[in-house]
């Protein structure tokens, strides 16, 4: 469908990525057959039960929204006093923060519905918190490095373009260098994410911690000055900026600590 899809977009006068648009029309497709077999899943009762009473829990969205920020101001800290950020770029990139926000809090608020609300809590019944929590976040790891590799253009008729592209979006877990670190980090990230979730028994406190993650890592590459310029303990390795470093793996065990601090003796029933 994604080679149609790219022929009316470009027709359209637009211009965007074909990796792009195949994975919108992959989501999409994800989304409708969801909703086809929305009452054998439980779709609604899960995501239902993922949001309720946001009158209450708004303040874990908040909180969790400033752990993850200062989490983020770390590790931008560490890459000035390594020399590695451009301090210059801060005020210019400011300015530009209420578009990044906006968009940090719109993935946010999809991946926590999908892979929070919808996988875990649905996988809890099969698996247990525990068992549901370990394959979530190894899925939510592999999710988020299966993508096409290449940004290339479809502005005409290649039927092929789609499968082309879903058999080379593997490419980077074919290397071990570039993914055994991203996903040790993405995992960890998925642990983390998912056990507030279980803490919380809502998404908001892991919706708020998603968002400022996804801040930093939009205003990474805006104001570090490269990889090259850090050691790989803080830049981390793979195509997810600083998630396949040391220091994102400390903060995330940190993190994991902080919430069974403030949230263990709550704990949801399971």
């Amino acid at each position: 469908m994604s080679p149609f899809v790219a022929m009316a977009v470009a027709s359209a006068g637009w211009r965007f990525p074909f990796p792009r648009i195949f994975d919108r029309v992959m989501m999409a497709t994800l989304l409708i057959a969801i909703l086809w077999t929305a009452r054998d899943l439980n779709f609604v009762s899960l995501l239902r039960d993922g949001f309720k009473l946001p009158a209450r829990n708004w303040r874990n969205a908040i909180f969790g929204l400033a752990v993850s920020i200062c989490a983020m101001v770390l590790l931008f800290a560490l890459a000035i006093l390594v020399g590695g950020a451009d301090t210059g770029a801060i005020g210019p990139v400011a300015s530009r923060l209420p578009k990044y926000i906006l968009s940090a809090i719109v993935i946010a608020i999809i991946e926590e519905g999908f892979f929070r609300a919808f996988l875990l809590g649905g996988m809890k019944s099969d698996f247990g918190a525990r068992g549901a929590l370990l394959v979530s976040a190894a899925f939510y790891a592999i999710a988020h490095l299966v993508r096409s590799p290449a940004r290339f253009y479809v502005t005409g008729f290649e039927p092929a373009a789609g499968l082309l592209t879903l058999a080379h979006s593997v490419d980077q877990l074919a290397n071990p260098a570039v993914a055994i670190p991203a996903l040790i980090g993405l995992f960890l990230l998925g642990i983390v994410l998912g056990e507030a979730f279980l803490l919380t028994g809502t998404v908001y406190f892991s919706i708020g911690l998603h968002a400022g993650f996804v801040l930093g890592v939009k205003l990474w590459p805006k104001i570090v000055l490269g990889r090259a310029a850090m050691p790989w303990w803080i830049a981390g390795a793979g195509p997810v900026p600083l998630i396949g470093g040391a220091a994102a793996w400390l903060v995330a065990a940190a993190i994991f600590l902080l919430l069974h601090q403030f949230y263990g003796a709550k704990r949801q029933p399971t």
